[in-house]
């Protein structure tokens, strides 16, 4: 029976031993409070760590901790020793990723001890999770302190489902490339089939990484791996809103405290955060008394009620954070506090959940002004609890929500007059503008609350196990390979027509530096010797550099992607006479592009431009190729002339002839018993379309493409065509 088992550091109960007692207890954090209301309606399993180092468990109390969580949470506990835990969680997780993606590179420690305990822990979850995953299990593994798991699953369970979701922003390449293990992390996080951010920004950060550090291409969300596609979206999480907008008011408490604060008719400013540098309290603060001192007349008129709960009380950065917001209060309150009003009111501890909806039920404003956040949900909350619809959301454009939320009032939260003037415009907002603001953003918020959300998750991980699995019935499988074998030695007559770079070589950053390696040229000498084959080269490279490099060998060739045909020991012949006079108008244009791309070249051939751009920024690259293309189309229009994309490359070329109009030389030739055809971009599209039904088709890399089959890298093609040579024909 198929089961989703939730991946996390943490699980949704907390263990704690109290004077030798075992205690349970419901954890506090965004993941495990959101997904509460959803996994519990699945047949699922989470599995995390329990919150008691290993060697404070003895093995009876063991027992009883892996009994509990399993009949009253569906939860499967691993143990980490307080060492690890140190070295993992506070260290790594803490002191490397958590400051380093959230773009405070100055408190990124890059320490080799921390790195070995977070692969030392990544493999302790990967190892206890395969006694626990069934072969229809779906795998969804959650954040950053886990991203070298999906990998490490993917290489014991090939044909498991695996999700990944990061719930903290993804920084952009030139941030990232400063890990020095960012490839390890990347390869970690593409083994899963599907990988979810919260905003598109995030997507393109880590799209932008794989591509520059890993080579990998993407196409529509699609990562083209050597061995299969990784999925790549964008799902901002959402609350349990309906848990929010119908919890019960504990009406003395807020009753109390609103006595207390709405002196003087005071308005208040609400503030809920973690204790974290990344929350942007402490700019906060100066803002708040920018403010006060901007707009005098708020003064004993507005109160700021700052929540901020304890986290990670163990780091020297958060103890230092602790004493500034501390000294900073107290400052504000000295400078402009009075015996009837008190500017700021300071909570330094963790709310219950009915207080907590009470604070948003009585805040006219609430201030969410993160320097940089993945998403946060104080803004979601703070609107789902509000069923008076009243209330304004001043919001930071850093935080993930921003993109969601755009009636609120967006903010730049290092801009003090420009977060002080949204204080003074959301204080004397009229009720009206109030309620049509937050009545946008609540049916959105209700649209895509957190079941919404994981749903939407899972069924796009669906969708790509579906294209895997098509993908994967068309990749030349052991028994089509042997289909294909006894066809091969059965067939009197074989016609193959095999592609140059990316299918017989890899590419090279210059078009010189693909020169055929001695493998290569015993494989061709291997299948040439057959008298019954007749191989071809059928390739986009110039003849001079085919016959340079592949003359000797009893091979048929078409050069230019079929402007030149030559037969075995024959000369080079046109298929049709065309004219170049065209170069002179394009070749300029492709000179701007070339100094305007730092990295690229232009390539002459006799009847086409190439323009290179391998060594180029990737992304510099890909924009001035999207360019270039559409300035050649408008100059190409009213000539016979077509511009294709490959890879790496744009190429302007006569309309009139391409590789599938080539292969016509040979197939009409005779009548063949066996024919095949291999080729890894779009150009060799036109070989597959005028291949016959019974042709063995075989594109290399995985995308769409009119081929019959697909092969994983140029490699598999030698592999495949070695074996050809090798087998003997069957009597």
């Amino acid at each position: 029976m198929q089961r989703l088992i939730l991946v996390s550091n943490r699980l949704p109960v907390t263990v704690e031993k109290r004077k030798g007692e075992i205690h349970f207890k419901q954890s506090v954090g965004g993941l495990a409070t959101g997904l509460s209301s959803f996994y519990q309606t699945y047949n699922s399993l989470w599995f995390g760590w329990c919150g008691l180092p290993s060697n404070h468990v003895k093995g009876n109390e063991r027992r009883t901790i892996e009994k509990r969580l399993r009949e009253h949470h569906a939860s499967h506990t691993l143990f980490i020793s307080r060492n690890d835990q140190r070295l993992f969680y506070s260290g790594f997780c803490n002191k490397t990723i958590w400051p380093l993606f959230h773009y405070f590179t100055e408190y990124a420690e890059f320490q080799q001890n921390l790195w070995q305990s977070y692969v030392r822990v990544n493999r302790l979850f990967c190892h206890q999770l395969l006694d626990i995953i069934g072969p229809e299990d779906i795998v969804w593994i959650h954040d950053y302190h886990l991203m070298l798991l999906p990998h490490m699953l993917r290489e014991k369970l090939p044909a498991t489902q695996i999700g990944f979701f990061l719930h903290i922003p993804f920084p952009s390449y030139e941030i990232f490339r400063l890990l020095p293990w960012r490839q390890e992390i990347l390869n970690g996080i593409l083994g899963s089939d599907l990988i979810g951010f919260h905003t598109y920004d995030y997507v393109r950060h880590f799209t932008s990484s794989v591509r520059r550090l890993l080579g990998y291409e993407h196409t529509f969300g699609q990562i083209a791996l050597e061995h299969r596609v990784a999925k790549v979206d964008a799902f901002p999480m959402g609350i349990d809103t309906e848990r929010f907008s119908t919890a019960q008011s504990d009406s003395k408490w807020i009753n109390d405290l609103q006595i207390k604060c709405r002196q003087n008719n005071c308005g208040i400013i609400l503030s809920i955060d973690r204790l974290d540098y990344t929350k942007g309290i402490i700019q906060r603060l100066k803002t708040f008394r920018y403010f006060l001192e901007k707009y005098p007349e708020f003064q004993n008129r507005v109160t700021l009620i700052l929540i901020a709960v304890p986290s990670r009380t163990g780091v020297r950065t958060y103890q230092m954070q602790k004493q500034q917001i501390d000294e900073m209060v107290g400052q504000i309150n000295g400078q402009f506090g009075t015996l009837g009003w008190m500017p700021v009111w300071y909570f330094y501890r963790q709310m219950p959940f009915h207080n907590l909806v009470d604070l948003y039920r009585m805040g006219d404003v609430a201030l969410v002004t993160p320097l940089r956040d993945g998403m946060n949900l104080v803004a979601k909350e703070y609107l789902a609890s509000r069923t008076d619809n009243m209330g304004v959301l001043v919001l930071s454009e850093m935080a993930g929500a921003a993109h969601e939320l755009s009636e609120a009032i967006i903010v730049n939260p290092n801009h003090m007059d420009e977060v002080a003037d949204a204080l003074q415009t959301a204080l004397g907002m009229p009720a009206e503008e109030q309620k049509e603001r937050n009545r946008v953003m609540q049916q959105r918020i209700q649209r895509y609350n957190v079941v919404t959300w994981a749903e939407d998750f899972m069924d796009r991980l669906a969708h790509a196990r579906s294209m895997r699995d098509e993908l994967g019935a068309r990749i030349l499988s052991e028994d089509t390979q042997a289909y294909l074998e006894k066809e091969y030695h059965r067939g009197r007559s074989r016609l193959i027509f095999l592609d140059y770079d990316g299918t017989l070589v890899p590419f090279a950053p210059q078009p010189d530096q693909a020169k055929p390696d001695p493998e290569l040229d015993g494989l061709l000498e291997k299948l040439t010797q057959d008298p019954k084959n007749e191989v071809v080269i059928i390739s986009g490279r110039d003849r001079e550099t085919l016959e340079k490099w592949l003359g000797r060998f009893n091979v048929g060739m078409s050069a230019e992607h079929g402007v030149w045909v030559m037969e075995r020991s024959g000369h080079w012949h046109m298929l049709e006479p065309i004219q170049d006079a065209w170069k002179d108008e394009i070749r300029p244009v492709m000179e701007r592009f070339v100094d305007r791309t730092p990295g690229s070249f232009i390539e002459e051939k006799s009847f086409s431009l190439v323009w290179h751009y391998r060594k180029a920024d990737p992304e510099l690259g890909l924009i001035r190729a999207s360019e270039l293309k559409d300035t050649l189309l408008g100059l190409t229009a009213n000539l016979n002339l077509v511009v294709s994309e490959g890879s790496k490359v744009l190429e302007v070329k006569h309309g009139g002839v391409n590789k599938g109009r080539a292969s016509q030389f040979w197939t009409m030739e005779k009548k063949w018993d066996f024919i095949m055809a291999i080729g890894d971009d779009w150009t060799d599209e036109d070989l597959f379309e005028a291949m016959p039904e019974h042709a063995f088709s075989i594109k290399v890399g995985v995308g769409l493409s009119k081929a019959r089959f697909y092969v994983l890298g140029h490699q598999r093609v030698r592999e495949l065509l070695m074996q050809l040579t090798k087998q003997k024909a069957k009597v």
